[in-house]
């Protein structure tokens, strides 16, 4: 009885930890693309760059509100103190003018519209507009970078899958060649420093296998932060590089479309314009502010009408205020100056934005075009290894080869199939950089 229970509680604790270990580590098999919706769906730097967006197009409507008409209501209650009467004798006659009325109550609506800000308003529109224009871009910028840092950690991910494949299959063929040397030294075929030199070449590509199974797990991690997911989360690789080459124009053309195209050009110009719009809203304060005002009040009692009676009268009054700043201390014009100065920090920023992508568009066209010369090199370079390999085993088995050429051999095609796998890797993130460079 006591046994049955055993295993029965045995069996639940075997279900419980095997449940836990399928929920903690989630499997997932994904493609390029797929890794990309998923980093841009939870990404908290694009979410927050995406709230930037949505507080400057709330800037624009909040000034935008400026140049409507504003209506203000107050209410006031007020207790006054008693005084004595105040008495006026005339002759035989006394006159007695009442006292103030105790309780006020006092209700006022303003109406208030500006007519003419000397350009402020308008151009402080015109500035939000810009500069929320700008911010656009930036999301724009932000999202672009976030699909490459995805595409790269993901490609990473599948160079390191693929350097620990080769290492796998490595130490599978130097174990299988130690086999045959071991049978080779049985009939004296080879000596005890031919074992050892295998056995040598054996540890080095164990101890390499164990850097390539640490790397892809570093690999899969950082994906997974890139992604906002569990860190421990498996992803299987379900995309493989495509090495058909991509067609570009020319140099020349390609920096034409990165400069109609990059988000962080078109940001740095509309920057420019909110600036240009800053300095007209800086000089605003030359020019008289005229606005219209407008205000009914309803107060108990109304201080206009007299005698003051203890009830609520209703009073209105409209005009024109016009204002002039006539002296102060030239703060305009070093406010203008001040506006004038971000706009030529503005146009320099363009500058050098348009020269550092210039640069880049550069670099990536190179180092595409170099990435396609290493892949045709590094396909021969298979190829060769390969046979080398194949000729020397069959020259090792039958005797007529060392175990120093097998351990060459072997480390030439690790060395042809490494070099092979990261170039098609390496072409796939090289075309990716290079479309990202001119805003594809």
């Amino acid at each position: 009885m006591i046994e049955s229970k055993l295993k029965y509680l045995y069996l639940i604790a075997t279900v419980i930890i095997f449940c836990n270990q399928s929920f903690s580590q989630q499997k997932l098999s994904l493609t390029a693309d797929q890794a990309v919706e998923i980093g841009l769906k939870n990404s908290k730097t694009l979410h927050s760059s995406l709230m930037k967006v949505k507080s400057a197009e709330a800037k624009v409507r909040e000034i935008n509100a400026g140049r409507l008409p504003s209506l203000t209501l107050s209410a006031a209650y007020r207790r006054l103190s008693s005084v004595e009467p105040f008495v006026i004798p005339f002759g035989n006659v006394i006159y007695t003018i009442p006292t103030s009325i105790a309780n006020n109550y006092s209700t006022q609506l303003t109406v208030f519209q500006p007519l003419f800000t000397g350009f402020k308003l308008l151009s402080s529109i015109d500035m939000a507009e810009q500069s929320a224009k700008a911010t656009n871009e930036d999301y724009t910028k932000d999202e672009s970078d976030l699909v490459f840092n995805v595409r790269n950690s993901y490609w990473t991910l599948y160079k390191a899958i693929e350097m620990k494949k080769v290492l796998d299959e490595t130490v599978d063929q130097a174990k299988a060649h130690l086999n045959d040397a071991r049978n080779l030294l049985k009939v004296g075929m080879l000596t005890d420093n031919d074992i050892l030199k295998l056995e040598v070449q054996l540890s080095d590509v164990l101890f390499k296998q164990t850097d390539a199974d640490n790397a892809a797990q570093l690999s899969s991690v950082a994906l997974n932060s890139v992604l906002s997911i569990p860190l421990d989360t498996q992803i299987e690789i379900a995309s493989a590089p495509n090495v058909v080459t991509s067609n570009y124009t020319g140099l020349d053309k390609l920096v034409e479309v990165a400069f109609d195209k990059r988000p962080e050009l078109k940001s740095a110009d509309y920057r420019i314009k909110a600036s240009e719009a800053s300095v007209t809203a800086a000089q605003s304060s030359w020019y008289p502010q005229i606005s219209l005002i407008a205000d009914y009040q309803y107060s108990r009692p109304n201080a206009r009408i007299f005698p003051s009676v203890d009830e609520f009268k209703g009073t209105w009054d409209a005009g024109v205020n016009v204002s002039l700043n006539v002296w102060n201390w030239l703060t305009t014009a070093h406010q203008t100056d001040q506006a004038k100065a971000q706009l030529s920090q503005s146009i320099d920023a363009f500058g050098t934005i348009k020269d550092n992508i210039t640069l880049e568009v550069t670099q990536d066209y190179l180092n595409f075009n170099q990435a396609k010369k290493k892949i045709e090199i590094s396909e021969l370079g298979q190829k060769q290894a390969r046979e080398n390999m194949r000729v020397t085993e069959e020259k090792f088995r039958s005797g007529m080869a060392l175990s120093s050429d097998v351990v060459d051999a072997e480390a030439a095609l690790i060395t042809a199939k490494v070099n092979y796998s990261n170039s098609v890797v390496d072409f796939e993130l090289a075309k990716a950089r290079l479309d990202k460079s001119i805003g594809k």
